[in-house]
């Protein structure tokens, strides 16, 4: 008997604690129209992000500057991934090219690599997003010319609750892509 009532209080502890926060997805506006690449393949390295656009929880910036976790809210994908598969789908859509994450799946190499390294995406207190960072194109058989360039995308967000972090998100996503897709137009 006692035994059950330990196993049930467990059990009640255990419910107690579950997850009841909403998940929110990253997911990018399409492209409008795609931009002509200089290369047909293109393999997108996995996204490089700080320490706190990482974690699972949805993070703002308080007007302190602090970086708070918004209350009961969290991404649906871990964030690494779920950057690279959205900026991956924005790509293929913005450019030409075909666009795969790493490792390429193909027999054939890719044509071009992409390598994004992210210094800031933040929801910021003003109501802006900012998604900042590099990016390098590598061409291992010199198809297009390889460099490292900046981007600085500042998103306006149209509130401050989590679905509209992740709208920014998303379109900060698809200003990258279109970016990336112009460069390697050239």
């Amino acid at each position: 008997m006692i035994r059950h009532t330990v196993l049930l209080s467990v059990i009640l502890v255990l419910s107690a604690c579950a997850d009841n926060s909403e998940r929110f997805l990253i997911d990018p506006p399409a492209a409008a129209k795609p931009v002509g690449a200089r290369v047909s393949t293109v393999e997108l390295r996995s996204v490089s992000l700080p320490g706190y656009a990482s974690a699972l929880e949805i993070a703002q910036q308080d007007a302190g500057g602090a970086l708070r976790n918004v209350p009961n809210s969290v991404w649906a994908d871990e964030p690494v991934r779920g950057v690279t598969m959205a900026l991956a789908r924005s790509l293929d859509a913005a450019s030409s090219a075909t666009v795969a994450t790493e490792p390429w799946p193909l027999e054939e190499p890719a044509q071009a690599e992409i390598d994004v390294r992210v210094d800031q995406m933040l929801a910021r207190a003003d109501g802006v997003f900012v998604f900042s960072g590099q990016y390098a194109i590598a061409s291992p058989d010199g198809v297009v010319r390889e460099r490292i360039l900046r981007f600085n995308i500042v998103q306006p967000m149209t509130g401050e609750d989590p679905a509209a972090i992740a709208a920014a998100s998303g379109a900060a996503i698809a200003a990258l892509a279109a970016e990336i897709a112009r460069t390697l137009g050239r």
